[in-house]
């Protein structure tokens, strides 16, 4: 890019393309398991599609190739309610990119999100009961399952986060 050009982000341009017209790439490694599978559907029900997805378009075939977005693509594809709300089209950002530099820029993506620091976690599950929230809601809303939830909680030492549990003494 020259560095005299105004460059304009991607983002700026979104455009509703209808799912039929996306494709997925053949080159991305991420994989979701069902657990957080689950949990993207619901944060795409409940708050909306918040992050485009990045694509490449093919103008021969007059096909959208996905770069980044594979779980937010197949969450509209395989949700009913969402696909009808979204009138079958997915939020897309176009980048112009050779094959290469469109699978590095996959790999980019997903290494930046990242992972979750446990200490930042366990934190967060500890205002949530402060605030009252049950163990149902927050494995419900975080999408935790119940066996991590019961870890968070024991990392963080509280004994009010375990208020809402009856404890007895074995006895032989």
């Amino acid at each position: 890019m020259d560095n005299k050009q105004e460059y304009t982000s991607p983002v700026y341009a979104v455009r509703a393309v209808p799912i039929e017209k996306i494709q997925a790439n053949a080159y991305n490694p991420n994989v979701v398991a069902p657990p957080e599978m689950e949990l993207l559907e619901l944060s795409i029900w409940e708050d909306g599609y918040t992050m485009p997805c990045v694509c490449y378009y093919l103008p021969v075939e007059d096909k959208y190739e996905l770069v980044d977005g594979f779980h937010r693509y197949l969450a509209l594809k395989n949700s009913k309610r969402i696909f009808d709300r979204e009138k079958g089209c997915l939020p897309v950002a176009v980048i112009d990119k050779d094959l290469s530099n469109r699978m590095a820029s996959t790999i980019r993506h997903n290494r930046a999100r990242g992972a979750h620091s446990i200490e930042l976690m366990t934190s967060i599950v500890s205002e949530l009961k402060k605030a009252g929230m049950s163990d149902a809601w927050i494995i419900k809303n975080i999408g935790m399952d119940p066996d991590e939830l019961l870890r968070f909680k024991q990392i963080s030492g509280l004994a009010a986060l375990f208020a809402d549990k009856e404890f007895s003494i074995p006895t032989e």
